[in-house]
């Protein structure tokens, strides 16, 4: 694997016991080892992501074989590479899908879930991208059909996943429309290309859905909250409708209306990541480089607001996300990475 020479500690984030934020804790971890079809990256930036939060209380188990150390996505250069490994070269700036341990200096991946870098993107820019991209590829783009002049209802628009989403359905020519909480959320989901936008702590969402769309409803929604709003989905579902769920952040149980979900024709799907095969996350990879980067490299993209911490800082943007007053995406930065933000 040998390409340049490596330390063999490197600096991570652990989790000491499930808990709170305060049980993130820097340690000094060997450097992995990239496997025949992996590629080693040195991390410049990772990504603070739901699930990360739902590990480190204890939630999400890592699944066989994955590192246990948090941390689903970065961005930063090729270190070494596998000897089965095609299409990158050492020093190429990329960016992934990790199977976890991203938060730390290096972490091995199967190249099959690596990215170029899209061009004039920044490293902590492109960490913010892989996990939330794929989710919403994978979920609510390849299962859920997403087509051209769809309507798409997408709660929490102005955090990571919303994000993505009213960013992938303005690539494809459907019409998001974002729920939020605040005025400032809904102009930053404006500046990303929702058409319209619901304050859900002063609209009816149902009544709003509705009226934007002459009665027919929407056709597919995205949904992260779970509980309750469930019953406000299948409300605001046009008849054929797909309800897409990605998180439970309000309730992972609830009573909803089957005989309407019937009337209607809907279909509602649930799905996790981190489980997925190396086959199907190189599937989703493959589908996002085919059809969205070239446009991620347009001088005009729309890039979604940062907010970036030290890695040894970790269990602050934690503490920062739970909060969930936040826009776009948090994202940590090793040594490397600050240094390569400020030249």
């Amino acid at each position: 694997m040998g390409v340049m020479t490596l330390p063999d500690q490197m600096t991570a984030i652990c989790i000491a016991e499930p808990g709170g934020p305060e049980v993130l804790q820097s340690c000094r971890k060997p450097v992995p080892e990239s496997g025949p079809t992996e590629v080693l990256i040195r991390v410049a930036a990772a990504g603070i992501n739901g699930p990360d939060l739902a590990q480190r209380r204890g939630h999400y188990a890592p699944p066989p074989g994955a590192s246990p150390l948090p941390g689903l996505e970065v961005a930063g250069e090729i270190a070494a590479m596998g000897e089965a490994v095609t299409g990158f070269v050492p020093g190429a700036p990329v960016m992934a899908l990790t199977n976890g341990g991203g938060y730390a200096e290096y972490v091995a991946v199967p190249f099959g879930q690596v990215l170029p870098v899209p061009h004039g993107w920044s490293l902590a820019q492109a960490a913010a991208l892989p996990e939330t991209w794929f989710t919403v590829t994978q979920t609510l783009v390849m299962r859920a059909g997403l087509e051209p002049g769809m309507h798409v209802l997408v709660h929490g628009g102005a955090g990571g996943i919303g994000g993505a989403a009213i960013q992938i359905c303005s690539l494809i020519g459907a019409h998001p429309i974002a729920v939020v909480s605040a005025a400032d959320k809904a102009s930053y989901c404006a500046r990303l290309g929702a058409i319209a936008t619901i304050d859900r702590t002063r609209e009816n969402i149902v009544d709003r859905v509705m009226a934007l769309t002459d009665g027919h409803g929407a056709d597919r929604v995205l949904d992260i909250i779970g509980g309750a709003l469930t019953a406000v989905n299948i409300a605001a579902s046009a008849r054929g409708g797909h309800i897409v769920q990605v998180s439970t952040l309000e309730g992972a149980t609830v009573n909803f209306p089957l005989r309407t979900m019937m009337a209607k024709d809907l279909t509602l799907s649930g799905s996790t990541l981190r489980p997925q095969s190396a086959q199907t996350k190189a599937a989703i990879a493959t589908h996002i480089r085919d059809h969205f980067l070239s446009a991620l490299s347009s001088p005009a993209w729309v890039m979604p607001d940062l907010t970036t911490f030290p890695l040894d800082e970790a269990h602050r943007a934690h503490a920062a996300m739970e909060q969930r007053i936040h826009r776009g995406k948090l994202v940590l930065l090793t040594e490397f990475g600050a240094a390569s933000q400020a030249s």
